[in-house]
């Protein structure tokens, strides 16, 4: 079992390697330990995905609902695992550090902060305040007894407008705050990527479902390091059911049947890493 010194060190390197990666995000046990059977090297959480999974919509579970969401996740793998925080439960860089501090004792050994405060009023935190919240996060970060891979994401490009300066400006002021990794969802061509890739120096995270129409390769030559899916895999999941109730309710038919894996390869993939003990 590997400790989380040593899982910190692996998902930093990952980082630093040459060749971009997936890091695609599980919503419960069953899709963590699967993920992590069919080969890839880190996983991180999905707060839309888990939200689902626990009947709520993105945005409404609780602090101490996703500390104990990472703590099964990490407890049930081997692999490097980064939480999605959302904006830290809290609106203070206080809030933001305990924050950091709390995640980091479930065995999760990166986690993100974002600039989105869930307030439609004013969804996006004032510019100093956002630096502010990212600095919190980093001295927490700092301060842990190992290495914790901290991703700033600045949300203005999903969440308000595609004002792509105001991005590059506040990733530049994230990066020089000592965020390890810098991440803007909702870019949508590789140009995009490589002006965000460019204007700053650390690794930076793309979400694939607003990239749908590149390749990983594509992806990575254009400057990405790191490639996350969000809550995609966890909307895949509940479109299938949509579909395959539907073909029931309607049709009285089960079509559907003949394409689900069995449940000795379902078994295979989940046991091919032992969970910790």
């Amino acid at each position: 079992m590997a400790t989380q010194d040593a899982l910190g060190s692996a998902f930093r390197a990952l980082h630093e390697q040459p060749n971009v990666f997936i890091i695609p995000n599980p919503w419960d046990i069953g899709s963590a330990r699967m993920l992590e059977g069919l080969g890839f090297d880190a996983l991180a959480t999905t707060s839309s995905g888990f939200a689902h999974a626990v009947g709520r919509d993105d945005g409404e579970v609780t602090l101490d609902e996703t500390i104990e969401h990472c703590r099964q996740l990490a407890e049930a793998t081997n692999i490097p695992i980064s939480a999605d925080l959302e904006n830290c439960f809290g609106d203070s860089p206080e809030e933001v550090a305990t924050c950091i501090r709390r995640v980091a004792e479930t065995g999760i050994v990166g986690g993100s902060v974002e600039d989105f405060s869930n307030d439609p009023a004013n969804p996006i935190y004032d510019f100093n305040l956002s630096v502010e919240r990212v600095t919190a996060a980093v001295e927490a970060a700092r301060n842990l007894p190992f290495p914790f891979t901290l991703t700033a994401r600045a949300e203005n490009l999903l969440r308000v407008d595609r004002d792509i300066d105001n991005t590059i400006r506040r990733l530049q002021a994230y990066e020089a705050a000592g965020a390890d990794v810098l991440y803007a969802p909702a870019l949508k061509t590789l140009d995009e990527v490589r002006l965000i890739s460019s204007s700053v120096s650390k690794p930076i995270n793309v979400l694939a479902a607003s990239l749908k129409e590149y390749s990983v390769d594509e992806l990575g030559e254009a400057g990405a390091t790191r490639i996350s899916i969000g809550g995609a895999l966890a909307r895949l999941m509940v479109s299938i059911l949509i579909k395959t109730v539907g073909e029931m309710r309607d049709n009285g038919t089960f079509t559907w049947l003949s394409d689900i894996a069995p449940n000795t390869e379902i078994h295979q993939i989940m046991n091919r890493s032992a969970p910790k003990t």
